[in-house]
């Protein structure tokens, strides 16, 4: 009786412990940004320009503007929770096909941007890049689009603006949600600093929405992107499965290629 007492004592230890690292380096177990020397020198296709943009606390931030001398207007792109704008050649290439500009952000820590990481920087952040898009070429101009982890900044902004079009591809129903399935043995209701409540931000929605989801997406499941969806008030929201896609390269696939194409229409 004794031994089986101190072998709960030494798990109960050991599951505090886990539970006090995640806690203290939650930020490790979410972002995963690859740094950028401030003098690298991106190699898009397009003609280019970078963006910088000082913020209230001290940060800066880093984005690259796509020119193609779009008419139709531009596309904001935030990417997921690893890489760097460097990295999203192709979805320049994409954007760029449709007769679009894009703005290609990079979050705090990612690339070149710096600053101290926290949900409401990065939504702050988000919409300091949005007001450059809006001043440019007007809100009726201005498609959000947000990719897995961008997914949950994007449905913030445009449920807090008015975008002419959201487009969400892999993206999460709340970043609470995403950790418990993860994470099951933790307290991730309490334990995490970063919600990004998507599914509340999309029953704000009043533009039209475009969502894309591979069926064998291990990391999000379809069935969570379903749930998203669903959450949308209206008819006017668009939902593509995307047969055997699973988290990444959905625009190899012929149903993304099909969607895409309404979607940027």
């Amino acid at each position: 009786m004794k031994r089986l007492k101190k072998i709960g004592v030494v798990l109960a230890v050991l599951y505090c412990f886990i539970t006090f690292m995640a806690y203290k380096y939650q930020e490790k177990l979410i972002f995963m940004p690859t740094k950028m020397p401030v003098n690298h020198v991106y190699d898009f296709c397009q003609d280019f320009e970078e963006l910088w943009i000082n913020t209230s606390d001290g940060a800066k931030l880093n984005g690259v503007h796509i020119k193609n001398n779009s008419e139709k207007g531009v596309v904001l792109y935030f990417h997921g929770n690893a890489g760097n704008v460097s990295h999203l050649i192709h979805v320049a290439n994409l954007i760029t096909r449709k007769d679009y500009d894009a703005i290609l952000v990079d979050y705090r820590t990612y690339g070149k941007s710096t600053g101290k990481l926290s949900e409401k920087a990065i939504y702050d952040d988000a919409q300091l890049f949005y007001n450059i898009a809006k001043e440019k070429y007007g809100e009726d101009n201005i498609i959000v689009y947000g990719r897995s982890f961008g997914g949950g900044v994007a449905s913030y902004l445009a449920a807090k603006n008015k975008p002419c079009k959201l487009i969400l591809e892999s993206v999460f129903y709340s970043a609470i949600e995403t950790g418990k399935r993860r994470f099951p043995f933790l307290p991730i209701t309490w334990l995490s600093n970063y919600r990004f409540p998507s599914y509340e931000y999309m029953k704000e929605l009043s533009c039209p929405v475009y969502m894309f989801h591979g069926d064998d997406d291990f990391v999000v499941p379809h069935s969570a992107g379903k749930s998203l969806f669903d959450e949308i008030p209206g008819n006017n929201k668009y939902f593509f499965t995307i047969a055997g896609g699973r988290h990444n390269y959905l625009q190899d696939y012929p149903e993304f290629k099909i969607g895409i194409e309404k979607a940027f229409e």
